[in-house]
């Protein structure tokens, strides 16, 4: 998938095939998996979290458009994680330069970051309450671009009828990745390092065991 590609459509029985897998996820497991993943890959995940925090910094001191333009380039980096964790499931090797692979889908990426970020921001204005609805709504939005290679607005009402079947049981899972990354940012800033790449793995295998494995035609695994 080119770079600047919108993403396909993907077909309607597809899509109802997925929504109607029966799921009960095990976070612990997923974040045990998350922990396991990355003491293996320890230097690929960290130092590719480091350059994240880096590119944050930066767009925080960054005035008006230029922050803006910053953000936005870089809202295919945070699919690095789930690519990553899909190559690992899928028993792929991981080198470093894979977790980059999200600006092959910059455009539904960076489309779908942006359009979720306003109706969060927009839900948070209205009583908060429909905010923290489509924050939890929207946890697969990535992951489901990079496994179908899928077009922004479709992955975003996929993720969020997919979550919406457990959505209380996948707001107590964000609820708890939020808990571990304030821990990691309460020890210096540096946990982050650990407390990021787990968290993002774990939501990754939650993910996949819902999703079910796509095989050789999956879009990951024609990521070289």
């Amino acid at each position: 998938m080119a770079a600047f590609d919108f993403g396909r459509k993907i077909d309607d029985a597809v899509i109802d095939s997925l929504l109607s897998r029966e799921y009960d996820p095990d976070f612990g497991a997923a974040l045990r998996k998350g922990m396991e993943m990355f003491k293996e890959h320890i230097g690929e995940f960290a130092g590719f979290t480091l350059i994240l925090m880096l590119v944050s910094a930066l767009s925080s001191r960054l005035a008006g458009g230029s922050s803006l333009i910053v953000s936005i380039a870089s809202i295919p980096l945070f699919a690095g994680f789930m690519i990553g964790t899909f190559r690992l499931l899928a028993g792929h090797e991981l080198h470093f330069n894979d977790l980059f692979s999200g600006y092959r889908y910059f455009l539904p990426l960076a489309l779908a970051g942006m359009a979720s970020s306003l109706i969060v921001a927009a839900g948070m204005v209205l009583l908060i309450v429909p905010g923290i609805y489509f924050l939890v709504s929207y946890l697969f939005v990535s992951a489901l671009v990079v496994d179908y290679g899928m077009e922004f607005w479709q992955a975003m009402e996929t993720s969020r009828k997919l979550v919406s079947r457990h959505w209380l049981r996948l707001f107590v899972f964000v609820l708890l990745i939020l808990s571990i990354n304030l821990l990691g940012l309460l020890a210096l800033g540096i946990g982050l390092l650990v407390t990021i790449p787990v968290t993002s793995c774990a939501v990754a295998v939650v993910y996949r065991s819902i999703a079910g494995d796509r095989g050789p035609s999956g879009e990951v695994n024609r990521i070289s």
